[in-house]
């Protein structure tokens, strides 16, 4: 078998750093996935991929290390069970993600998602994209993912079943950070589908191949966008509203979640079957992938502190410095063909240089400058933005260093570091 790298990518598959293995993603909107569903990809990673599942940034499931040949199986394994993977990679309409799973909205948050994850989701009208298109829908502005997005939507109120959204479009981090800016603010939910269909088609038409909608929006400039999706008759339609049973896996809110923390996302099919068992004991099925690559429930039990008192005895929500410090890390050089460090090594290091003051703030490292694990918007961010080749010929990495800023994304406050003066800079924090 011989696969066509354009095709595969819309089939959530990337080519691994090491020869002859593939990288299989698969799509989870808003992070929601039931316990029998990691089962099954406990059993896929076990048998295709050594074990060992990547939690990411945007609430999806990687499996690393699946050979060409295993890839058809995987998809047959992932398809029996209702999983996708189809858009999570190459030019399509990314995975629906969130970072306000705790939010008393989220329950309607989440059958949005579903509703526009099926919509698009292997909808040829809306594949083979420039690049990549990324939707996010948050309760809040607080974590600031909406600046993002393609197009990130911001609940700004709620009535009777139906929501309102401010609508941002056109951000993106990698090589050219630029933050989202806000196209229509309080738009209606029977809106939202028909506006982001008329969004996909000017950019599908008017982006050369390899741009994000950013690069159009420099272009064509804000108002330029907002003219042509004006022009643009389904833009101002509104889908009949939703009914029937809500779809939604959560009930949101505080009160009963529990989160486990997962260095770099970095998770055993052991762990995570005991996991998928433990949420089908104390969590009604279901779990979430967090945007901070961890795992959280929402207990169903009338004595929460029981199903805790069994998570810890079962290994989970510990006392390490990995599982105290928030730390948002990619696989770097560890699998991925762009990373140009071992990313979970380094940030091991960085752990063991933090202070108790650095220890409180939330970190991430990037491998490379396209900013997968979100360092801009970390209080602490990091990003390898190089290798430098010494008289000898072997190569040293540089990185950058990012602080959080009460607005918009972090700014890079030192550059170039060779890893002991960034260790250096770490120690200082306190």
């Amino acid at each position: 078998m011989i696969i066509n790298p354009a095709d595969s990518r819309l089939d959530g598959i990337y080519k691994q750093r090491q020869d002859g293995f593939y990288m299989q993603r698969v799509k989870l909107p808003v992070g929601a996935i039931s316990a029998e569903q990691v089962l099954l990809l406990c059993r896929v990673a076990e048998r295709f991929g050594r074990g060992r599942i990547h939690l990411t940034t945007r609430g999806n499931i990687e499996i690393h290390w699946v050979k060409e040949t295993d890839l058809p199986a995987v998809k047959r394994l992932m398809t029996s069970i209702g999983l996708t993977s189809r858009g999570a990679c190459g030019g399509a309409v990314r995975g629906v993600t969130c970072s306000s799973q705790d939010a008393t909205a989220f329950p309607q948050i989440e059958s949005l998602a579903r509703r526009i994850h099926r919509h698009f989701t292997g909808n040829t009208r809306f594949e083979r994209l420039p690049k990549k298109f990324k939707i996010g829908i948050e309760a809040n502005a607080g974590s600031k993912r909406h600046l993002i997005q393609d197009v990130g939507l911001v609940q700004v109120k709620s009535e009777a079943g139906r929501a309102w959204y401010d609508i941002w479009v056109a951000g993106g981090l990698g090589r050219e950070p630029q933050p989202a800016f806000l196209l229509m603010p309080d738009l209606a939910e029977e809106r939202v589908i028909p506006l982001i269909e008329v969004i996909l088609k000017i950019y599908a038409a008017r982006t050369p191949a390899g741009k994000r909608l950013k690069h159009l929006v420099r272009e064509i400039g804000e108002d330029g966008l907002r003219q042509l999706i004006g022009a643009e008759p389904v833009a101002h339609e509104e889908l009949p509203a939703y009914n029937g049973i809500p779809e939604n896996f959560f009930a949101g809110g505080r009160e009963s979640r529990v989160e486990v923390p997962v260095f770099a996302g970095d998770l055993s099919s052991k762990d995570f079957r005991k996991l998928a068992k433990f949420a089908q004991k104390w969590a009604a099925g279901a779990m979430m992938v967090t945007a901070d690559q961890d795992i959280a429930f929402e207990l169903s039990a009338e004595k929460p502190e029981a199903a805790l008192t069994e998570l810890k005895k079962s290994g989970f929500i510990g006392s390490s410095v990995e599982e105290r410090v928030s730390f948002r890390i990619c696989p770097g050089s560890h699998e991925c063909l762009m990373g140009l460090v071992p990313t979970r090594d380094t940030a091991r290091k960085i752990l063991a240089a933090m202070g108790p003051e650095a220890e409180q703030k939330s970190w991430a490292i990037s491998g490379c400058p396209n900013s997968c694990s979100q360092p801009q918007l970390a209080d602490l961010g990091i990003v390898v933005s190089r290798l430098v080749s010494d008289d000898q010929g072997l190569k040293h990495p540089r990185f950058d260093l990012y602080q959080q800023q009460e607005d918009g994304f972090g700014k890079r406050i030192k550059e170039t570091l060779t890893q002991e003066e960034l260790l250096d800079s770490v120690r200082q924090m306190g």
